[in-house]
């Protein structure tokens, strides 16, 4: 059994119903549900078979009933079969979030409110994925320095002393391929101001503004690439989590919006009347994004993982240049060594932001007392204006750079 903490705080300072102090603080438990999409997979009734340098011709027809060889192990000569593992952690804990608030309001005349809060968020016991089946990183220790490469067979490279690298070798358990475990291991934090200025229908006028200012933190918001795009998809390095904290990718800075209602003051209890125009205006900055390699350049075995790329410590001049033809310039960065982590963190870059007007013309007639008649002209993006989405984050694609473009969204 789960006990949720709650208090909550409505205060009238001057006592004149004209200032409203608010505050809360809370303790929500979330379900660890939609389990199934990594416990569907799992050998010998539906295993994740892992295949490399082989042949799809060699693998068809898949003949019903026929079971692949058993799985590889110390005593099991070849054929065997290599699987890949998923699942989820065996001591789950329950994700949990710390949420609280504090709001005031104040009417400055009839009908018009603003509004000023605080709000904040701290969660833990959050869903992350991992690949628990990576080669471990390890601080090199020789005066001459170490060899790197990880599970590569012939891609190798040469760190200093007291550098972090992959050493050669296998997988911790080399009967097993990548894996892929969601761990309730991640942490997040939200904070925002919020300003809101609102006025009810009065003289055929109504409005509303509001522009928040915020930072959401974590280290890994969506489970799969599918969730969000802007990311990778894992945890970089499933031994220090740490490394991954920076912006969500769901992370936006700033946001503000205006929206208005006004009924057009003619014609009223006429045939000419019943005119009203709405408008939506919405202004958001860009979502970050995480920079990638096009492959597993640290070969630690985390197939599904692009590695980050190193910061260019010879590189002058903008990183982000704003077009949506080439957003960032990919010489701000240089590849690692094989065998070894990029030194650049998550989220570092901020994509393209949105801004968009929406219009609405409506016109209400009555016919009968009971049934009335409209008629409707909505414009959406009413200036044409081209909003982009996150742009290519892959840096290089074999080991040369690729243009970061961004795709037309509206």
């Amino acid at each position: 059994m789960l006990f949720r903490s709650r208090i909550s705080l409505a205060w009238d300072p001057f006592g004149n119903g004209k200032t409203a102090v608010r505050a809360g603080f809370g303790t929500y438990y979330s379900l660890i549900d939609a389990l199934s999409f990594l416990l569907n997979s799992l050998p010998p009734a539906n295993g994740s078979v892992s295949y490399a340098g082989v042949p799809l011709s060699s693998l068809l027809p898949v003949v019903p009933g026929v079971q692949p060889a058993p799985s590889c192990g110390a005593a099991v000569p070849p054929p065997c079969t290599i699987y890949a593992p998923q699942g989820i952690q065996p001591d789950a804990k329950t994700p949990t979030v710390e949420e609280w608030n504090l709001t005031i309001e104040r009417q400055l005349a009839a009908g018009t409110l603003v509004r000023v809060a605080y709000v904040g968020s701290h969660a833990y016991h959050g869903l992350l994925s991992v690949d628990p089946n990576t080669i471990p990183a390890g601080i090199c220790a020789n005066a001459g320095g170490c060899q790197s490469g990880g599970v590569a067979a012939s891609l190798r490279g040469l760190v200093p002393q007291g550098a972090q690298y992959i050493p050669v070798g296998a997988r911790p358990n080399p009967y097993l391929s990548a894996g892929f475990f969601w761990y309730t291991e991640g942490n997040s934090s939200y904070n925002a101001l919020e300003t809101e200025i609102s006025r009810r229908l009065s003289q055929g006028l109504e409005f509303r503004a509001n522009y928040t200012w915020s930072k959401n933190l974590d280290m890994n918001s969506g489970l799969t690439g599918a969730q969000s795009q802007n990311q990778a998809q894992m945890i970089l390095d499933a031994r220090d989590l740490p490394r991954d904290w920076g912006l969500s990718a769901l992370n936006v800075a700033s946001e503000a919006s205006i929206s208005a209602h006004y009924e057009l003051p003619f014609g009223h209890g006429k045939l000419t009347g019943g005119w009203q125009i709405n408008g939506i205006a919405t202004l958001l900055t860009g979502f970050p994004f995480t920079p990638q390699i096009g492959a597993n350049r640290s070969e630690d075995g985390d197939t599904r993982n692009p590695d980050r790329p190193s910061i260019n410590p010879a590189f002058a001049g903008p990183v982000v240049l704003g077009s949506p033809n080439q957003w960032f310039n990919p010489n701000a960065f240089t590849l690692p060594a094989f065998g070894t982590y990029g030194n650049l963190g998550r989220a570092t870059l901020t994509g393209p932001g949105l801004a968009t007007l929406d219009l609405s013309l409506f016109k209400t007639a009555a016919i009968t007392e009971r049934i009335r008649l409209q008629f409707r002209a909505e414009f959406f993006n009413l200036l044409n204006h081209a909003n982009f989405g996150p742009p290519n984050a892959i840096v290089f694609t074999n080991g040369t750079t690729t243009p970061s473009t961004t795709p037309a969204i509206s």
